[in-house]
């Protein structure tokens, strides 16, 4: 709805984490109070069901809303953003309450006293992590590109469902000990010194620090340690998605890595937690061993090729091959410190929570105020991440920088959980040195990525901005080249530059007066600069980064210095985005080289993608849209197309459809008019005369509609390109027998 900018996808993200926030906070308070929690919990998760059902339908309402007010917006980033958070919150602010709610109610519906607070909560939140790891790889690889979006809502809200029945069954048939619905004078929040099933039996350290108490510093702690946690996720995903492609599946990989690690290590943990120990002190460790373990997380990468060959084998029995090189990247460099994540945790709710003479009459509250401190942080860590510290400092400094932060926290539980100064400089100073060490050990992740994907490119110019990292490379042949989040994007090569120019001035060569033209993305700049050299143009481009813009200059040699011509009007935005909130109609729609398969692009290859170029085109307009890839690939888009536009044609080497209202016309008289003014620039792409248009011609609609047969399109619900496993692979595209007679259709 919002389009797939950081800043859109950082406003749904961050409502969805304020909802979780807030809903962990209102249930502890009421959880103690309750005297059948787990019955509550399936309510929640029958009302949870119920929103499931309900987002498609207000998503759908909220979209035109959202249409209908955009013109009365204040111009500027800051008012759009307000009106997308308001409406973000709209959808997402009663599911995730319900969901942050769930976690205090089923902790407060089992049995036990408050020190035992972390052994529960680290089995619960275990196995609540094992079930988000399925939820993960069972949508992702199979739910949505089998069943579609809107069937996987019904069925995540059957499962929401078939849980409350039980919740809500055992919970009647079960009630609490009279003892634990006692309620305390106090909260407990505040004691002299951490306690011995705490500390176990080291001298009292001492009591406060700056005024906060020891469980207040664990408390923030846990804040710092969510600000951390997602600060990391975000530039871990960041610097893989250089060497892995930035599929759906890669960033399943990713997510289900991390979600491992942190399941793994508090399942392991928990056992543990019924002894004794001076469990401060070592979360205290704990701490500065996870920094030094972040900061050296992308490092660990540079064993990623042997490992790669290592592994593959056995992986590709389980998984398809190429899905062994994102998963060895997760493994290697997020897994570790995953692992120290998740052990945290609950040795942190069961310091907090570890006094003796507490019962569970606030375990529900105390739970409830962990978690949502903890979730505020996350919220805090992922915005800050992708729109403060990677921006400004790159990769490299942000890792370094959010891995400080958490050895700072590690030196501070160590300087409030030992007593012994002597023991307190030892451990903290170790940790430090031990962290600056590695901190000077590790280089750039994008260094890293140019060496182990691009060997003897020079690096002319990079930027890691806020929606992707750009690099502008020199080729050991001397061929320029942009790569974008580490994928070839463009460059100056003959082949491709004429490739790109195509896209731009077949259109334009073929409507009979073209004027105003659209084109969605800039990428190198040779496709918008084809489209402006055409008399009477005017230009506008939509591109979605800010860095690919700085790094199109690079190309002014080839791509008629596009971006300084003044007939080119430039827009940084989702183009889709802009397509659903623009009044303004186009004789031509262009967009420049996409690859379906990359994860968030599958909404500029489908229908409803396609209707919204079609609303803005003009009664004569034409729409251009490369197409390629497998056969089922290649033939699924292609159907797509031609569900929208029924009268589309098949250009070039078959890599070109031209959408139209009407039935395309071609026209010999203004071909020849816009012929004269721009000879030069189309002999670079081999239309110097009308007959060599018409032999560019491939088929008419109907030699198309027969050639992909009947079989799915792309739609917004099931976007199959993006979920590329779910099609046949084993077909490149044979063209061989698609041609149509142009002879018609020539006036």
């Amino acid at each position: 709805m919002f389009g797939v900018t950081v800043y859109a996808a950082s406003t749904v993200w961050a409502s969805f984490m304020f909802g979780l926030a807030v809903g962990s906070l209102l249930a502890g308070r009421v959880a103690d109070r309750l005297r059948r929690p787990l019955v509550w919990f399936g309510v929640a998760e029958v009302l949870i069901a119920i929103s499931a059902l309900s987002t498609p339908i207000a998503l759908a309402w909220l979209q035109d809303l959202y249409a209908s007010l955009f013109p009365s917006l204040p111009n500027g980033l800051f008012a759009v953003t307000v009106a997308r958070s308001a409406m973000a919150l709209a959808v997402l602010v009663v599911p995730t309450v319900l969901m942050g709610a769930t976690l205090p109610l089923v902790v407060k519906s089992s049995y036990f006293r408050a020190r035992d607070l972390g052994q529960r909560m680290g089995l619960l939140y275990a196995t609540n992590t094992a079930g988000a790891i399925a939820g993960t790889l069972f949508s992702g690889l199979y739910l949505i590109p089998q069943f579609g979006i809107q069937k996987s809502f019904v069925f995540a809200a059957a499962v929401n469902l078939a849980v409350a029945a039980v919740a809500i069954v055992t919970g009647l048939l079960t009630s609490r000990p009279d003892a634990d619905r006692q309620t305390e004078a106090a909260d407990g929040f505040e004691h002299a010194a951490a306690p011995r099933a705490v500390t176990g039996v080291t001298a009292a350290p001492p009591a406060r620090i700056g005024g906060l108490s020891a469980r207040g510093v664990v408390l923030l702690v846990f804040a710092v340690s969510g600000f951390a946690s997602l600060a990391l996720e975000v530039i871990w995903f960041r610097a893989l998605v250089l060497l892995v492609r930035p599929t759906v599946y890669g960033f399943a990989m990713m997510l289900a890595t991390l979600l491992f690690g942190i399941g793994a290590g508090s399942y392991l943990v928990t056992p543990l937690l019924k002894r004794e120990r001076s469990w401060m002190l070592i979360l205290a460790i704990l701490e500065l061993t996870l920094a030094i373990v972040a900061v050296l997380s992308i490092q660990m990468l540079v064993f990623h090729p042997p490992m790669v060959r290592w592994a593959t084998p056995m992986i590709a029995s389980i998984f398809p091959e190429f899905l062994a090189f994102s998963l060895v990247a997760s493994i290697l460099s997020i897994l570790p410190s995953a692992l120290l994540l998740g052990i945290a945790f609950p040795i942190g709710l069961h310091v907090w929570t570890g006094s003796r003479e507490d019962t569970s009459a606030v375990a529900g509250r105390r739970l409830g105020l962990f978690y949502s401190l903890n979730l505020t942080g996350s919220i805090i860590g992922s915005l800050a991440a992708g729109f403060v510290l990677l921006p400004l400092l790159g990769s490299r400094s942000s890792l370094v920088a959010v891995s400080a932060v958490i050895l700072a926290s590690g030196v501070l539980l160590v300087a409030i959980a030992e007593a012994r100064k002597q023991t307190r400089m030892v451990i903290g100073a170790a940790g430090v040195l031990a962290f600056v060490a590695a901190a000077a050990l590790i280089t750039d992740p994008f260094d890293l990525f140019l060496r182990l994907r691009y060997p003897n490119h020079q690096v002319l110019w990079r930027e890691e901005g806020v929606q992707a990292t750009v690099s502008i490379n020199r080729a050991p042949g001397g061929m320029m080249v942009m790569t974008l989040e580490g994928n070839h994007q463009a460059d100056d090569a003959p082949g491709m530059l004429a490739t790109h120019r195509r896209i731009g001035h077949l259109p334009m060569v073929i409507h009979p007066q073209a004027r105003e033209a659209l084109v969605i993305g800039l990428g190198g700049g040779a496709t918008a600069g084809a489209v402006s050299l055409h008399r009477g143009a005017e230009v506008d481009v939509v591109e979605l980064s800010e860095a690919v813009v700085r790094g199109a200059r690079y190309f002014a040699s080839v791509n008629s210095d596009v971006l300084s011509r003044r007939n080119v009007h430039l827009r940084v935005d989702d183009g889709r985005n802009f397509l659903m909130l623009t009044p303004k109609k186009y004789d031509v729609i262009t967009a420049d080289l996409i690859l379906p398969i990359h994860a968030g692009s599958g909404n500029l290859y489908s229908a409803e993608y396609f209707t919204l170029v079609k609303n803005a085109l003009k009664d004569d307009g034409l729409a251009l849209q490369w197409v390629w890839g497998t056969e089922a690939e290649y033939k699924t888009i292609m159907r797509t197309f031609l569900s929208v536009f029924p009268e589309a044609t098949l250009w070039w080497d078959g890599s070109l459809m031209i959408g139209s209202k009407k039935p395309l016309v071609l026209r010999k008289a203004d071909f020849d008019w816009k012929l004269g003014a721009r000879r030069e620039a189309l002999e670079d792409v081999g239309l110097t005369s009308f007959e060599q248009l018409t032999r560019a011609y491939v088929a008419g609609p109907d030699e198309m509609r027969a050639f992909v047969g009947q079989g799915p399109i792309l739609t917004d619900d099931r976007p199959l390109v993006e979920y590329f496993l779910s099609l046949p692979r084993d077909k490149d595209i044979d063209l061989r027998g698609l041609r149509g007679d142009v002879r018609s259709r020539i006036q």
